[in-house]
């Protein structure tokens, strides 16, 4: 039994080294001596009777001989298992791809700065900006965590930075006035004109408008409410419903003239549609909001493509779109620009930021404002010109030399 430099027993299992920390430590099943140094007592004390509950319990030990693969996989199943499933996905897509090829066997107490930012220099070659950040972040979230959970001491990000230039807010795509109209034109003629124009008059992401089912149309009240999203998973090959993307996501949107008449169109020949036999009848999921589980029935999706009888996936949205860029002879963009698209329309025709940011279903404002708002040249003409009217001086104007 260990004593504290004054000769006080510390329990079994525990002493107090000559500097002052209390060191605690026992065997485990598996034979591997774990060992942990506190600064009080007390600490020491609760660490130890934690780790022999879970020796004896089976439950995971972290211990000096923890690895970064070991830490990840009960952070993900444990920790961040809340989060969206993209959101668990990226993590996973770049732990596996870049993260764990360079440490992830090794000890977690032994990761310093220089192999984080080894990991982030060697994916300069071959990786966009905006993918070293999701690595970045994956990393930072990572390690923050075995920090706050006493696992390790020192933030192995600290001071680490990536510099390979992500994406800059201007060069997000989104439509000037004149490019919007020419789209519309050109998707008038096709089968999905009614999923594009919906998005640009409710702001909707693409899950949301995929997984858009009747019972979240609202006739009488004419509104629309957003409360699952779902999504074809090429990796796996099935579809997957899910929560919308966080909790600010959760919102009922006012429809507009156009996006009604769009909507009832649509709902008027939801009896005339061919329906894949293959098409699952129900998806379950777990609703962020009340934690239950809730079911997406896919006969009752407002969008089925005519051809297949099934949902439209993600990535065929994308391609068909640039097939349309090309023939209405402008620039090609992606779905997600017609959200950017709606955004942009929205503040230009006079609508409060604080009410987009309710519509888009974002928990900040400075994400509405930053990312989803653009300024075109003619709303700064505009701006300038109702500026030079209600100026309440009339400066002389001087005349310009011939």
């Amino acid at each position: 039994m260990g004593k504290t430099l004054k000769g006080k027993e510390c329990g079994k299992g525990i002493y107090q080294r000559k500097d002052g920390l209390f060191q605690a430590r026992f065997v485990d099943k598996n034979g591997h001596r774990n060992s942990r140094c506190f600064n009080t007592l007390p600490e020491a004390r609760n660490w130890l009777e934690d780790s022999r509950y879970a020796n004896r319990h089976l439950q995971f030990i972290f211990d000096s001989h923890t690895t970064v693969d070991a830490w990840f996989e009960f952070w993900k199943e444990n920790i961040v298992c809340d989060l969206s499933p993209n959101t668990i996905r990226n993590y996973q897509d770049r732990y596996t791809q870049n993260i764990k090829p360079f440490i992830g066997k090794m000890k977690l107490c032994d990761v310093k700065p220089m192999h984080c930012k080894m990991i982030l220099n060697k994916m300069n070659k071959d990786y966009a900006g905006s993918t070293i950040r999701q690595t970045f972040i994956a990393m930072g979230t990572l390690f923050r965590s075995a920090v706050d959970n006493n696992l390790i001491i020192k933030h192995p990000m600290d001071g680490v930075r990536y510099t390979k230039p992500v994406r800059a807010v201007n060069d997000i795509k989104y439509l000037t006035t004149e490019e919007q109209k020419l789209f519309l034109e050109a998707a008038k003629k096709t089968h999905n004109y009614n999923q594009f124009a919906l998005i640009l008059e409710t702001g909707l992401r693409t899950g949301e408008m995929i997984g858009l089912t009747w019972d979240a149309i609202d006739w009488d009240n004419r509104t629309l409410t957003v409360n699952k999203t779902l999504e074809y998973r090429h990796s796996q090959g099935f579809w997957r419903a899910g929560p919308p993307k966080t909790q600010s996501s959760y919102r009922t949107i006012p429809l507009t003239d156009n996006a009604y008449c769009i909507l009832a169109s649509v709902y008027s020949k939801r009896n005339t549609r061919k329906i894949s036999d293959s098409l699952p009848q129900k998806l379950e999921y777990i609703d962020r909001y009340s934690g239950k589980t809730m079911s997406l029935d896919m006969r009752n999706l407002v969008f089925i493509n005519y051809r297949t009888g099934e949902p439209t996936k993600n990535s065929s949205y994308d391609t068909f779109l640039y097939k349309l860029c090309d023939q209405a002879g402008i620039k090609r963009f992606c779905m997600h620009a017609l959200r950017h698209t709606y955004a942009t329309r929205a503040i230009e025709a006079g609508m409060s930021p604080k009410i987009l940011q309710k519509l888009l279903g974002h928990a900040s404002l400075s994400t509405t404002m930053d990312r989803y708002v653009h300024v075109t040249d003619d709303s700064l003409k505009k701006a300038v010109k109702l500026f030079g009217e209600t100026v309440s001086y009339s400066p002389s104007v001087p005349k310009m030399a011939p």
